[in-house]
């Protein structure tokens, strides 16, 4: 595996977006400050030129009680099917913004929400990147599965993953 950071602040958005929005899907963390920390899956609603995450959430969630008190959290996006991971650290926002509610809505959050996208008690929350590392391949998935057979079996094909830190 090799160690590629990424300090370019235009990169380093880049890399988020391609990452957070390729996997969707991650463990919110909050109350860092008391493990076990509050977790839960939540899914981005975007992340935008500037590399903040956005989310669909709820003022009646844990989440949002913990965020009024502590905005420092941790967001962890795992796909091991594309082998792509990324664990990013920073601070959340909360935001109540309609046109931005409006725009995410969909049948899947309308789940969520019983009384629709006029809920008083939806909220945003945007997470803006300090510090995130990332794990993925430099190569198509299966190309990286040949790579790591040949590999172990004595080849020698060199790495095919790649990490760093992502300096925001």
């Amino acid at each position: 595996m090799s160690q590629e950071n990424i300090i370019n602040r235009e990169e380093a958005q880049l890399k988020i977006k391609e990452l957070a929005e390729g996997i969707n899907y991650c463990f919110f963390c909050t109350d860092l400050s008391q493990p076990p920390f509050e977790s839960t899956p939540m899914s981005v609603q975007e992340v935008d030129d500037l590399g903040n995450i956005w989310f669909l959430a709820s003022k009646q969630s844990d989440k949002y009680k913990n965020i009024s008190r502590d905005k420092k959290v941790q967001l962890y996006f795992s796909d091991p099917s594309s082998m792509e991971y990324l664990a990013l650290y920073g601070s959340a926002e909360i935001v109540d913004d309609q046109q931005r509610i409006d725009k995410y809505w969909n049948k899947f959050v309308e789940g969520w929400f019983e009384k629709g996208r006029e809920d008083p008690n939806i909220i945003l929350f945007k997470i803006v990147p300090e510090k995130a590392h990332y794990w993925d391949t430099k190569y198509h998935k299966l190309v990286s599965y040949a790579v790591t057979l040949i590999n172990a079996i004595g080849g020698d094909l060199g790495d095919q993953g790649r990490e760093g830190d992502i300096l925001v």
